[in-house]
Parts: C-alpha cells; sequence; structure tokens
C-alpha cells in the first residue's frame, strides 16, 4: 500500500466530513418566520400548571357544554383539591358535579402525586363541605403511571393501597394546620366509600375534544375547521335584516324618484330587482360567517373583521355620490378591493362576506346610503 505524499493529513481528513442533514421539502413562508409547527401534544408539555390548568377549563367549558350547566375553576390556596368543577344543576358544590384534577407535572401521575388528592375529596367531603361528586378526573399531559392506572381500573384495590398507605401519602398532606388520622367515623367513612368514581383523562382526548372550541386555532395552529355553506335567505323579510332592507329600499328610491317600500314595488326595476336578491343573499352569507366565527375564532376577531371593513368604506360611504343606490353600489365595490392581511377570517371569507358586512353595518346604521 502507498500513501501519496501530496495528500496532507488535513485533506484526508476533510474529505470524510458528510454534510450535515437539512430539511427537507420547500421552505414555506410561516415556516421561515415561525419555523416547524410543533404538534398539540407537544405544546401542552411547556404549559405551565397554571397554563394547563386554563386549558382544561377551556376544555371543559366549551366542549361539555351538553354535560354541564356551567364549569368554574378553583385556583389557589384553599381550592379544598377542586381544580375545575363542571355543575350539572344550579345546586353547584351541593348539587349533581363532576371534578377534574389538573397536574402538569414532568413525569406521569404514580400514586403519592393522586392519593393526596383523592384524600382531600375523603376529608372534604366526610365533613359536608360539599357533596362527592359523581366523577372525579385526573388530567395530566403525560397521563398517569402504570401502577396508577392499575388502581384507578380496579375500585377495591384503590380503596385497599390507599388505606394501607394513608400516613405515607395523605396524613400530613391535607391541610397544613393538623394531621389527618385515619379512624373512627372517618375510616368507616373511607371503607364505604365508592371509590368507582376515582378515573383519568388522556391529553390526547382532551386535545382531540378541544377542536370543537372557538381557541383551537388560536392555541394550537392548524388553520381553522371548513365552513359550512350558507342558507339561503328566506322568502319573508326576516325581523333582524328589517333596518338594512328599509335603506336599501329608500337608496332604491332615491334612485328612481318613485316611492319603493317593499320587494313588489321592484317588479317593474328589474335591475334593482336583481340587486336587492343579491344583497340578501350578501347578508346571510356574512352572517354565517359570524355564526362560523364563533364557533371557531376567539372572541372579537368577527368584530375585529368588521371593524377592519367599516375603516375601508366609511371614506367611500361619506363621499359625495349622485344618489342612495350608487353610494351603496360605490361602498360595497370598495370592500370588496379591500386588501385584508391580518385576520384569520381571511383563509374562510368569501368576496360576497363583504359585501354582507356592508349590510351588517348598514342594519345598525353604521352606514347609510341615502343623505336626509
Amino acid at each position: 500500500m502507498t500513501i501519496d505524499a501530496s495528500l496532507s493529513v488535513i485533506d484526508v481528513a476533510m474529505g470524510d466530513i458528510l454534510a450535515p442533514a437539512t430539511v427537507s421539502g420547500v421552505l414555506t413562508a410561516d415556516q421561515a418566520i415561525l419555523g416547524p409547527a410543533i404538534l398539540p401534544q407537544q405544546r401542552i408539555l411547556l404549559y405551565s400548571p397554571d397554563q394547563w390548568e386554563g386549558f382544561v377549563h377551556e376544555w371543559a367549558h366549551y366542549c361539555l357544554k351538553s354535560t354541564y350547566r356551567e364549569v368554574q375553576r378553583f385556583s389557589g390556596a384553599g381550592d379544598r383539591g377542586i381544580d375545575i368543577a363542571g355543575f350539572c344543576d344550579a345546586a353547584k358544590l351541593d348539587g349533581v358535579w363532576d371534578n377534574y384534577q389538573c397536574k402538569h407535572y414532568n413525569h406521569a401521575l404514580i400514586r403519592g402525586d393522586a392519593f393526596p388528592e383523592i384524600g382531600k375529596l375523603l376529608w372534604y367531603t366526610f365533613n359536608k363541605h360539599f357533596a362527592v361528586p359523581r366523577r372525579y378526573y385526573f388530567v395530566a399531559p403525560k397521563g398517569v403511571g402504570t401502577s396508577l392506572n392499575a388502581f384507578l381500573s380496579n375500585a377495591p384495590q384503590l380503596k385497599k393501597a390507599l388505606i394501607e398507605d394513608w400516613d405515607k401519602h395523605c396524613g400530613t398532606k391535607i391541610t397544613s394546620t393538623q394531621q389527618i388520622t385515619l379512624e373512627g367515623e372517618f375510616l368507616a367513612y373511607v371503607e364505604a366509600f365508592d371509590f368507582t368514581i376515582f378515573a383519568a383523562k388522556t391529553s390526547l382526548q382532551l386535545v382531540d375534544e378541544h377542536k370543537c372550541s372557538p381557541t383551537h386555532a388560536a392555541r394550537f395552529g392548524g388553520g381553522l375547521p371548513d365552513r359550512p355553506s350558507p342558507a339561503a335567505p328566506p322568502d319573508e323579510i326576516a325581523p333582524t335584516e328589517s333596518r338594512y332592507v328599509e335603506q336599501l329600499f329608500q337608496a332604491y328610491t332615491d334612485h328612481t324618484k318613485e316611492v319603493i317600500s317593499n320587494a313588489t314595488d321592484l317588479k317593474k326595476h328589474q335591475k334593482l330587482k336583481g340587486h336587492f336578491h343579491r344583497q340578501r343573499v350578501s347578508f346571510y352569507h356574512a352572517e354565517s360567517l359570524r355564526v362560523f366565527a364563533r364557533d371557531s375564532v376567539p372572541s372579537g376577531t368577527f368584530e375585529a373583521y368588521q371593524e377592519e371593513i367599516y375603516s375601508g368604506v366609511v371614506d367611500t360611504n361619506d363621499a359625495d355620490h349622485p344618489d342612495g343606490y350608487a353610494r351603496v353600489v360605490a361602498v360595497t365595490k370598495a370592500a370588496r378591493e379591500m386588501q385584508i392581511t391580518s385576520n384569520a377570517l381571511i383563509t374562510r371569507e368569501e368576496t360576497i362576506d363583504r359585501h354582507g358586512i356592508c349590510h351588517q353595518l348598514a342594519n345598525e346604521d353604521r352606514l347609510q346610503w341615502t343623505r336626509r
């Protein structure tokens, strides 16, 4: 074997170095700004305990509306082991309710995490601070460990283990003012208690069910859900659209110099009759976007979209026009040509929605088509 003396040690070493692995695929603008997407299951691991509790509260409030009359969050000292409570009736803690015990640790829950919380529930219900909940769920980003899960699946074994480990896990951890001893009437209460109420919810369940929440996209990204097709306007004018319709009739009167006070008066004005129908269709499109926003994005998003439309057309509305009809046409054209880039609803809007928002604003007299 011969070695070329012209090759230095550095030359040989550099020739063996491989290029680093790179992210494959075309880089999008969002990736360049935000970096790679983080899955919801990974995001919740980054939450603080308070943020996790807030997420669980949000999930219960929005996603369990058919289950509970009210959802309430208890936080801070003195919560007596209640984090998120779902109430089924007006009696609240004295009625039928469920408890969601939130734990955000860097490990799956073990008996040392859960048993003190169960002990609190037993002690405070024994002393009639509140009624025994119908169900008691542990909710943690990393779930419950194998041993604890086995106990939660076997009520008699859970009861047995809790009684045996009471002094270790519960006695000094229920209140800061006294040690709670498991004896006498309290022991009899624990032995008779129905331990089948205890269970666990997985974080995967919560994240999946949270998709019905209007805050899901704000928390986890991934885009907005598909928007349902808007309903066609009814044949009869509904009370909710009476003001913008009245404004349109006034605009048509201003244009034709004839009194137009209802849809029948438009029969001999085919151009205006078609325009009137299109405006009603656009109004119902905008109303459908309002409902979609209510269910899919945080509160205030649709109102911010409305305000942006208003800001973009108000000068056109206030300018001089030959008549009210010409003003309607000019304002809706201005709305259609606006550049809106920041509101999340632009990913689900249609051009016709912008026309309809102009009529929503007219319905509130924020835009007026005729000058008096």
